[in-house]
């Protein structure tokens, strides 16, 4: 074998080694990098767009983009620079002592496009591995039954037992229809969800909650600043767009999810009005496809559509909808109604017997919500219509002390810290959740109310490390007296510490 050859044989392996080489170190940066490369210009991303051209300050190129530029350039001359002898003289001379290149020459700087470069993660596609078509997501067989989720949303969530009940049917239907897709060719439908109750009785609270205990994707998302598409707001798609961050911008486990769209009677149709209603009749009109099942274009890591923002299509047919809402003056509507069916003679009812019901919206009909203005396309598409019961002292009371993580048991929490044992009567839960009661704002007073009377002690108590008890009483709470303080290792109670306060003077 002559030399000639064996160099031949040997530059061969010698790129054979090269192109494994790369193939393996390609095949790794795939598996490193998890979500697909985005074109800096068109902003589609991998695969949509195919292959792209890696720049620097990690800057991606489509192959369209890509040649509509360099057919761009090529057709400007740059005023004559390129073609100017004296002009090529003085760039070779420079480049040859300094080798800086064009003197003071810069096309675009793409670093000052982007920053620190790149597109965010958060404006990128998860890309999809190899055969996960073939695996399934959900495993009918470890969905949690109904009575399991309300087990879970018992621990943290006081009273509501119908709302919750119907929530755990709603998610483990959601689940079952998500695992099978199809049962004996019946194709399921999904049920979206309509809940009406007064604030402060638990609406958003159950859903964060059930955003916790489940790993379903779960967004929550408000209505109040979405407004008709080209206007100043979230276009109505930024709800999906929400639930893709959720999921990790993993288009699969979005389109698998739940969405919670809360204060829905935020954008009822105006009454009285001769302008366009761009944030209420038509953010219903625009929400009909997404709450039935379609396609639609979804920003990537934005809330509104723009040129510098990757969209990607979702298909919501199997996406959850729960709207939530107080809708006041709800109740006077629904009355009205009532009193339309009382009559004159010995069964007549009495109109005012209908002033007197605390849980009126348990009565409320669709036709209620028409006259409220809700479009009757809209409320089609909520078929599961529920409501949440008014909070009452005694829920209140359970609020205060049963759920884990309750107010009560937040605060004793930060005093066994100071290792302080801190106690409320059941006199003085008592006497808080009547002065929530007046309030009139639900389980939201209850906050408000213990801030203002934990203030003093949580300022006065880390002052003495003699302290190791302290008792809320009733008076204290009505402000007739003062809290019980109680020294280590002694069970006589000592008298009241002075407050800055001048309202508890008496503490």
């Amino acid at each position: 074998m002559s030399d000639f050859e064996k160099d031949g044989r040997d530059d061969d392996q010698l790129n054979e080694g090269k192109e494994d080489t790369a193939s393996k170190i390609s095949s790794n940066d795939e598996d490193e990098n998890e979500y697909e490369d985005v074109c800096f210009a068109c902003r589609r991303p991998e695969s949509k767009a195919g292959k792209m051209f890696k720049l620097p300050n990690q800057i991606c190129i489509c192959n369209d983009c890509l040649h509509k530029t360099m057919d761009t350039v090529s057709q400007f001359d740059y005023q004559g620079m390129l073609n100017n002898p004296h002009v090529m003289n003085e760039i070779h001379n420079i480049e040859k002592n300094n080798k800086t290149g064009f003197p003071n020459i810069s096309f675009v700087n793409l670093a000052d496009l982007q920053g620190d470069g790149g597109i965010p993660n958060k404006q990128k596609l998860k890309r999809k591995k190899k055969g996960a078509e073939t695996e399934p997501i959900l495993d009918i067989h470890n969905i949690p039954a109904p009575h399991k989720i309300k087990a879970q949303l018992d621990d943290y969530v006081v009273g509501q037992e119908y709302a919750k009940k119907v929530i755990s049917v709603a998610v483990y239907n959601h689940y079952k229809r998500v695992a099978t897709d199809t049962m004996d060719e019946i194709e399921i439908e999904k049920s979206n969800m309509l809940m009406i109750g007064p604030t402060g009785c638990g609406k958003t609270y159950l859903v964060r909650t059930l955003a916790r205990l489940l790993d379903v994707p779960l967004a929550i998302t408000d209505a109040t600043s979405l407004t008709e598409a080209g206007y100043i707001g979230d276009d109505i798609e930024s709800v999906v767009s929400k639930l893709l961050a959720a999921a990790d911008n993993d288009i699969e486990k979005a389109e698998q999810g739940i969405i919670f769209i809360d204060e829905i009677d935020k954008i009822a149709k105006k009454k009285d009005t001769h302008s366009r209603d761009v944030s209420g009749e038509s953010v219903q009109q625009g929400m009909l496809k997404l709450l039935e099942g379609a396609e639609v274009e979804v920003p990537v890591g934005a809330n509104s559509k723009n040129a510098m923002v990757p969209l990607t299509t979702v298909n919501t047919r199997n996406i959850l909808f729960i709207c939530g809402g107080a809708f006041p003056d709800l109740e006077e509507i629904i009355k009205q109604r009532l009193k339309k069916q009382t009559a004159i003679g010995f069964n007549a009812e009495l109109k005012d017997k209908f002033d007197k019901l605390k849980n009126i919206h348990n009565q409320v009909t669709s036709q209620d919500l028409k006259k409220f203005g809700m479009v009757p396309e809209f409320i089609g598409r909520l078929p599961v219509l529920f409501t949440l019961d008014a909070l009452t002292e005694e829920m209140l009371v359970k609020i205060l002390a049963e759920p884990k993580n309750a107010i009560i048991k937040q605060y004793q929490k930060l005093l066994a810290l100071d290792e302080v044992q801190l106690v409320f009567n059941d006199e003085a839960l008592l006497s808080i959740a009547r002065k929530a009661m007046e309030k009139d704002t639900g389980a939201r007073a209850l906050r408000a109310i213990i801030e203002e009377f934990m203030l003093d002690i949580m300022y006065e108590i880390p002052k003495d490390e003699n302290i190791g008890r302290v008792i809320i009483t009733k008076e204290y709470i009505e402000g007739t007296g003062g809290p019980i303080i109680e020294i280590r290792g002694s069970q006589v109670p000592q008298p009241p510490i002075p407050l800055v306060d001048k309202r508890h003077a008496a503490f």
